[in-house]
């Protein structure tokens, strides 16, 4: 059943006169001058700016909090050769945020003295952890820890490492809690005393400001880090992100990174094409891969080591994990599935089985198919451990933070979370948070909005319309690939594709021009998508095959325009389970399901009555039509002259004919199908032609003469050679339509 996952929000963009005539000079079509309209980018210098990303855009790194204390401290240390302590994350954006931190510390000489620990998920958890600290400040005589990605929700150690001598500088940006911790500094964008004029940096973008700074000058060999860590925590894409991942790709395009080669040719980059999506669906993966399931750390060496043999080998390993990380997420998620609780606002799920490194994936999964907020457990000795997702409009860390006692650790940002937390508080837990929703009076039933620029003319569109919409990007948060509404089509061609055909390939056809469409996931859907009338909600792409590039559809939602009316009258298909089945003698009950199948056409009017009050009565999503026929009359009509005469005579050969048991040989010997031979037997006793007692006939000598069109039986086999003819071949829309009028 082809079912929309979004609220759908066309907008009405007009711009002016003024604004055409910038976008016509910026030589950009009306789909990307729209967009652009749309996002309040109005005046030419800010379209420009928007258009030509550069480093002069970016802003002092002065005006983050503590900046100048943080880099006086690091500098301090470096000239006094103490020991330097990198305290990263084992994320994309922690293993990113770490390798620039360090790339900067080498560039001023502390290559010796600095160190990188990406903590473990599994012995460590996430965060500053104090037995860590302990081990680094008394065994390895560390003197100044630098967090990156973590450190804002890490009190007690940090609290104990300055009790002990050793300065901890926080670089962060997840988000803040009450209280903060007692650091030597803290650069986060969203501190409450900063000055800085965007709050949206990822771990890797506050440490590539630290490292500007440290460095006196932008440091382009760090872009392409930068924009990994960038993409990879989804921060918003506008501002100076946009501006790092930019730039940021353009590095990477031209990397000699020997580890991140190498990965990219595992992964199947395109390096010539790359984009925000090489980084989003193919790069970071495979990081967070390695920390999801093993020690983080070789990523380090893999992101800015030198050693080619290592760094090959590193990927290798890498690119396995990601494989293993898939199987392992779908065997969770399956699981997961089967204990979700339909009646909860917020689902608590654990195990004891589970592994903690996939979980957050599980939750977004899990998430986009229920649309409630999620937490996935993993369970150790009544300890869990896991990850969280919430809805739009729901912020899970705020709604989590008025209960910390209920915790042992958590953090994290309004849509995701972390946290630890002992199994006898998990119901406490369910309920703060399903009072939460109430409060807010979340609607756990309204779908995510998604806003579209317009609707697509068919004719109106090509490559070239590809290559002005490509101007914009990179796209991601608070820039998202412009959508369009694409209807008023006809699906000429469908396929699935990829592995077990679970995605499809539709081609649409609109006036002159017709375009491919691809929908991920989405290959169980082939048939209705061929029968019924549909809309959809589409970016547009270039795709490229045996030399050729062409204008592709990518298909992001789809909608039933009206009813679902789906023809299964010569296909087998497994019908859904649940639905309402109309059959022959169909008596009403109770309805609760939103999908009708009409398993047995009507054979006669009360049976056409019944199925009409059926279908007005209630409001179906789905209409099955299989309209199996119990004796097909239509095929053999109603028995013509020359039968009915052929049946008389053969009458008058026998004094009495047992219509129990050779009936099936009279309808060989005339050649007229049985089941019209028993009505015409019928028509023949109603009129007085034939007598039958207890099976046997015999026939009525000097019967009165009578037409046989005055028969009612005969009219009534009239009447249902029509009702079979017309359920048989009309077209289902034909025939739901006739079902409403009755």
């Amino acid at each position: 059943m082809i079912q929309s996952k979004y609220d759908w929000k066309l907008l009405d963009v007009t711009p002016t006169e003024e604004f055409q005539k910038i976008t016509k000079k910026l030589k950009l079509d009306q789909l990307a001058a729209n967009t652009l309209w749309e996002r309040g980018l109005h005046g030419q210098n800010e379209i420009e700016d928007f258009l030509n990303p550069s480093l002069d855009q970016l802003h002092d790194p002065y005006l983050l909090h503590d900046m100048e204390k943080a880099v006086t401290r690091i500098r301090q240390a470096i000239e006094a050769g103490e020991k330097i302590l990198i305290y990263g994350d084992y994320d994309a954006d922690g293993m990113t945020s770490a390798s620039i931190m360090k790339s900067a510390l080498d560039e001023l000489g502390a290559d010796e003295q600095s160190q990188v620990y990406l903590p473990n998920r599994f012995t460590d958890g996430y965060g500053p952890n104090l037995e860590v600290y302990k081990y680094w400040i008394e065994k390895e005589d560390i003197t100044l820890i630098i967090t990156v990605d973590n450190g804002i929700a890490g009190l007690e150690p940090i609290a104990w490492a300055q009790a002990k001598g050793v300065d901890v500088i926080v670089t962060d940006h997840h988000s803040l809690a009450d209280e903060l911790p007692n650091a030597f500094a803290i650069v986060h964008p969203r501190h409450p005393e900063s000055q800085y004029p965007f709050d949206d940096l990822c771990g890797a973008g506050v440490a590539f400001k630290v490292a500007t700074a440290l460095l006196e000058n932008v440091p382009v060999d760090m872009l392409d880090l930068a924009a990994i860590g960038t993409v990879a925590d989804m921060v918003s894409l506008t501002d100076e992100n946009r501006v790092i991942v930019a730039l940021g790709l353009k590095q990477l395009q031209a990397t000699d990174r020997i580890g991140l080669l190498e990965l990219m040719r595992l992964a199947g980059c395109d390096l010539s094409n790359l984009n925000e999506d090489t980084i989003g669906f193919q790069i970071a993966p495979r990081l967070n891969a390695l920390g999801r399931l093993d020690d983080p750390n070789p990523a380090v060496k893999l992101l800015i080591g030198w050693d080619e043999e290592e760094c090959i080998e590193i990927a290798k390993t890498i690119d396995q994990w990601n494989s293993k990380r898939r199987t392992i997420t779908d065997k969770i998620y399956q699981e997961a599935e089967s204990m979700l609780d339909t009646d909860a606002l917020v689902q608590v799920l654990y195990h004891s089985g589970w592994n903690k490194g996939v979980l957050g994936i599980v939750a977004g999964r899990l998430l986009e198919k229920i649309h409630r907020p999620v937490l996935i457990l993993a369970e150790e000795d009544g300890i869990l451990r896991g990850s969280g997702r919430s809805i739009e409009g729901f912020n899970i860390f705020e709604a989590m933070n008025k209960h910390r006692e209920l915790f042992i650790t958590f953090g994290g940002h309004a849509q995701a979370c972390g946290l630890t937390i002992a199994q006898e508080n998990v119901e406490k837990l369910k309920a703060v948070l399903a009072q939460e929703l109430i409060d807010q009076k979340i609607d756990l039933d309204k779908k995510p909005e998604i806003s579209l620029i317009g609707s697509l003319v068919f004719d109106d569109i090509s490559i070239d319309t590809v290559k002005s919409l490509s101007k914009l990007a990179p796209f991601g948060m608070n820039n998202p690939l412009p959508r369009f509404l694409a209807k008023n089509y006809q699906v000429v061609q469908s396929r699935t594709m990829g592995a077990d055909n679970q995605h499809l390939k539709l081609q649409l056809a609109q006036g002159k021009t017709q375009i491919d469409a691809v929908y991920f996931g989405h290959g169980d859907e082939q048939f209705e998508f061929e029968q019924v009338e549909s809309e959809l909600v589409v970016g547009l792409s270039a795709n490229s095959w045996n030399g050729q590039t062409t204008l592709q559809m990518m298909i992001e939602d789809a909608k039933v325009v009206g009813i679902e009316l789906l023809d299964i009258r010569s296909r087998k298909i497994s019908l859904p389970e649940n639905a309402v089945i109309f059959e022959k003698n169909y008596s009403k009950s109770d309805i609760m399901e939103k999908v009708l199948v009409v398993l047995d056409a009507p054979e006669d009017s009360v049976d056409f009555a019944n199925l009409s009050q059926l279908i007005k009565e209630n409001d179906f999503q789905v209409i099955y039509f299989k309209n199996q026929l119990k004796k097909s009359y239509y095929l053999s009509g109603a028995g013509t002259h020359e039968q009915f005469a052929m049946l008389y005579r053969a009458l008058s050969q026998y004094p009495e004919f047992d219509v129990r048991y050779k009936l099936g040989s009279l309808s060989n010997y005339l050649k007229i199908p049985e089941g019209l031979l028993q009505k015409m037997i019928q028509v023949f006793e109603e009129l007085g032609f034939v007598k039958i007692d207890e099976g046997l006939m015999t026939k009525i000598k000097d019967a009165p003469h009578k037409e046989i069109s005055s028969s009612r039986i005969y009219q009534e086999l009239l009447k249902t050679i029509q009702l079979q003819e017309f359920f048989s071949l009309a077209p289902v829309k034909e025939i739901y339509q006739k079902l409403m009028l009755e």
